[in-house]
């Protein structure tokens, strides 16, 4: 159970704590996000190819996906205070491995290790709720929780675009290991251990990978799944383009990309208000149909207007904002 002062404190744990825990979520996608705009600083600088500079963003995605199956077993094993205090830890470490980076692969390197310790907010946040609160009140508190991870992405690019601006592309780095500090400062201060039991029993890694074999045996649960991935690919490949694009070839400041970025992440919390007002009138395979069929609508538009010479930052935003606006009512019908 978890403790006693802890319970004692319940009534609290909304208006003390659920911040903290929105900013601990916040911190992955946000360490993601920001430093898009710096991407062809990055290039510029150490004199790379853009597939090698690629490697800044897309070895973060890799990491967060791998690393979030680690947090589970952990916080399982050792508890969630430990495990989300060793997660802000690595981020930390990563941070200042980005800020000092002589070289390319250090800076790789060091994009590894800060996103492998910011996804720990992402799983342990939600964890720690559902240790606390029953179902109803818990999905309360953790779309909350989850705001944080929508409205991070959405700023991120803004805030580091300025940055770049003003002072370089180090600056973004500098900022989230700030970030990093505060929040771990806070998150040892206010959470006590909430894990129901701790010890080599229960959920550990054997059970997780045997959840995995059910899972992948289920055809619904594979096509739902896919449906995610091949939605959200058409996002990242935006992502990896756009800022050359904006910044380099169309001659726009960095943070004018992150002004422009800005659109898509308000459409697809447009698109999150319309499927939770729609699914329950149309269904949640209908939803994911729909907002499927616009994301593929939006493809189509923008390289109807690539092939046909239409090389403008509106051609490039206006049609993902409209596809982000149907990924928001897909993904979670999806999900």
């Amino acid at each position: 159970m978890a403790s006693t002062s802890l319970a004692s404190t319940r009534e609290d744990f909304p208006i003390r704590l659920v911040v903290v825990l929105c900013a601990a979520t916040a911190l992955g996608p946000l360490a993601m996000q920001i430093v898009m705009p710096a991407l062809p600083l990055i290039q510029r600088h150490f004199a790379i190819s853009t597939g090698t500079t690629q490697l800044v963003f897309s070895v973060s995605a890799f990491a967060i996906a791998f690393s979030t199956l680690v947090y589970g077993p952990v916080s399982d094993r050792f508890g969630r205070r430990p495990a989300i205090l060793g997660g802000l830890l690595i981020y930390v470490i990563g941070s200042v491995i980005c800020i000092l980076a002589p070289t390319i692969h250090w800076l790789i390197a060091g994009r590894v290790v800060q996103a492998a310790g910011g996804c720990a907010g992402i799983v342990l946040s939600r964890a720690i709720i559902r240790d606390l609160f029953d179902r109803d009140r818990a999905a309360q508190m953790i779309a909350y929780v989850t705001m944080g991870m929508v409205v991070a992405p959405m700023f991120a690019p803004v805030v580091g675009g300025v940055l770049i601006d003003v002072f370089d592309w180090r600056a973004i780095f500098v900022l989230g290991g700030i970030l990093g500090v505060l929040i771990l400062m806070f998150v040892a201060k206010d959470l006590e251990e909430t894990a129901p039991s701790i010890g080599p029993g229960g959920g550990g890694l054997a059970t997780m990978l045997g959840s995995f074999r059910t899972l992948l045996g289920s055809r619904a649960y594979v096509a739902y799944c896919l449906q995610g991935a091949f939605s959200m690919s058409v996002f990242f490949a935006f992502l990896a383009g756009a800022p050359y694009l904006i910044i380099q070839s169309y001659g726009h400041s960095p943070s004018s990309y992150g002004l422009y970025f800005m659109l898509v992440s308000a459409s697809f919390i447009m698109g999150n208000f319309a499927a939770a007002r729609l699914t329950l009138r149309f269904g949640s395979d209908r939803m994911i149909l729909v907002g499927s069929a616009g994301s593929l609508t939006a493809a189509i538009v923008t390289l109807v207007l690539a092939i046909g010479g239409n090389w403008t930052a509106l051609a490039l935003f206006g049609p993902m904002s409209f596809g982000a606006f149907f990924q928001g009512m897909s993904m979670p019908n999806g999900q």
